[in-house]
C-alpha cells in the first residue's frame, strides 16, 4: 500500500514573520506555539514523522496541522467554533438569582443581615428557582454585573433643609469668598474642631522594629494610661495647625483654642477670622456665634451643615493625625501623647501645603440632584409597594 505523502508547504514572507512571532513569544499561548512551530518545520520540508519526532507530538497532530494550514493559511490554525455544553440554567432563573442578591434579606423574613454566595444559592433552591445551583456558579453571574451583596457601606441622608446654602457658604469661603465679596489680604479662614478620646496604650512587651521581609509587631495586650482630646484650628490658605490637649472636650476647651489662635498674629489685627466648625456641643448654635463674636469681635463663626463634618478641612488633618501619629498606639502616658502631638504640629507647620480641595459648588449641585433622583425613586418604590398590598 503506497505510502501518503505530506501535504507541501510554501510560507509568504508575512506569514513566515507571523509565525516566527506565535513560535518564539513570551506571551503566545502553548497551543498557539505549537502549531506555529509544525508550520514553519513543515515549511522546510520536514517529514511529518520528523517534525513529530523533535516536537514531541504525536504524528497525527503534526499531519492535521500541516493540512489545516496547507488548505486554509494561517486562519486555519485556530481552533474551530464547538457548540460547547448546553447551558444548564436558563436566562430566566440566572436573572431571578441576580433580583435576589439585589434585595435585602429582611424584605422575604430570612434571619440575615446580607447575602453570601452560598446563602443566595441555598435560597434560590428553596425558592425553587433552580433544582440545585453552587456557590461559585452563583459568584460568576454576580461577577459579571460587579454585584457584591456581602459588603455594606454606611451614609448618612441629607436631612438639613438648608443643606445647599450653609454648604455653599463653606465651599466659598474655601474660595475666599463670604457672601460674594472675596476675602481681603487681611482676612483668613480657620477649619476647627475637636478629636476626642486619644488613649495612652502602654503595651505589655516593647514594640519591635521592622526587619526584612518583616513588619512592625506591636503586641496586642496593653495597660490603659489614660485619655485626652486634641482640638485643633487649621488655617487653611495658609497651611499652619494650631493644637491643644486638654482633659475633655466642652465649650471652656473650645474657648481656649480660640483664645491661643486669636492673641497671635496675623489673627490678632486681623480683619475678620472665620471660624468654621461643626454642630458639635462645644459650637453649637447662636449661643456659640454670640459667646464667640463677643470674645473676639473680629471673629466669625461659620458652621457646616447638620451631618456634614467631611465639608471641615481640618477632619483631613485629623486624619493625617491619626495615621502618622496615633497608630499604632503604644504611648507610656498621656505626657507622652502631649509630646508626640505638639512635635508633630512643629514638624507639620514646617513643610505642609494647603490642601487640594477639589469639591466645588458645582460638585454640590450635581451631589443633591442625584439625591433627588434616588428620593423620587424611593417614592416611587413605596408607591408600587402599597398599591400591590
Amino acid at each position: 500500500m503506497p505510502v501518503r505523502s505530506a501535504v507541501p508547504v510554501e510560507l509568504t514572507a508575512s506569514e513566515r514573520h507571523r509565525l516566527k512571532k506565535m513560535a518564539y513569544g513570551h506571551k503566545t499561548p502553548h497551543q498557539a506555539r505549537q502549531r506555529a512551530t509544525i508550520v514553519l518545520l513543515a515549511a522546510r520540508g520536514r517529514s511529518n514523522a520528523r517534525i513529530a519526532a523533535e516536537t514531541r507530538l504525536h504524528v497525527d497532530t503534526v499531519r492535521r496541522w500541516r493540512g489545516r494550514f496547507a488548505a486554509g493559511r494561517m486562519p486555519a490554525l485556530a481552533d474551530r467554533k464547538r457548540s460547547g455544553r448546553p447551558p444548564t440554567f436558563t436566562a430566566l432563573q440566572i436573572a431571578e438569582v441576580k433580583a435576589l442578591a439585589c434585595q435585602l434579606p429582611t424584605e422575604s423574613e430570612t434571619p440575615l443581615s446580607r447575602w453570601s454566595c452560598p446563602e443566595l444559592a441555598r435560597e434560590a433552591v428553596t425558592r425553587a428557582i433552580t433544582d440545585t445551583i453552587s456557590a461559585s456558579t452563583v459568584r460568576g453571574w454576580l461577577k459579571n454585573d460587579a454585584l457584591k451583596p456581602w459588603q455594606h457601606r454606611s451614609w448618612i441622608f441629607i436631612r438639613d433643609p438648608n443643606f445647599r446654602a450653609t454648604a455653599q457658604r463653606v465651599l466659598d469661603l474655601y474660595a475666599r469668598v463670604f457672601d460674594g465679596v472675596p476675602l481681603g489680604e487681611d482676612e483668613y479662614v480657620i477649619s476647627a474642631d475637636e478629636k476626642t478620646s486619644i488613649q495612652a496604650r502602654c503595651r505589655c512587651h516593647p514594640t519591635l522594629a521592622p526587619g526584612q521581609a518583616r513588619a512592625m509587631r506591636v503586641n496586642h495586650t496593653y495597660g490603659r494610661g489614660g485619655a485626652l482630646a486634641y482640638l485643633a484650628a487649621y488655617d487653611i490658605h495658609r497651611a499652619e495647625v494650631f493644637g491643644r490637649c486638654e482633659q475633655t472636650t466642652g465649650i471652656v476647651p473650645f474657648m481656649k483654642l480660640v483664645e491661643q489662635v486669636m492673641t497671635t498674629e496675623p489673627y490678632a489685627s486681623a480683619k475678620r477670622v472665620f471660624w468654621i466648625v461643626d454642630n458639635g456641643s462645644s459650637h453649637r448654635g447662636k449661643s456659640a456665634i454670640d459667646r464667640l463674636t463677643s470674645r473676639f469681635p473680629n471673629a466669625v463663626m461659620v458652621h457646616t451643615p447638620v451631618h456634614a463634618s467631611w465639608l471641615n478641612q481640618v477632619e483631613i488633618f485629623f486624619s493625617i493625625v491619626q495615621r502618622k501619629v496615633v497608630s499604632p498606639n503604644d504611648f507610656t502616658d498621656l505626657d507622652e501623647v502631649r509630646k508626640r502631638l505638639r512635635a508633630f504640629e512643629d514638624r507639620y507647620n514646617v513643610t505642609a501645603q494647603p490642601f487640594q480641595w477639589k469639591f466645588t459648588t458645582t460638585d454640590l449641585d450635581d451631589l443633591l440632584a442625584r439625591l433627588d433622583r434616588h428620593t423620587i425613586i424611593d417614592r416611587q418604590e413605596e408607591s408600587s409597594a402599597a398599591l400591590v398590598a
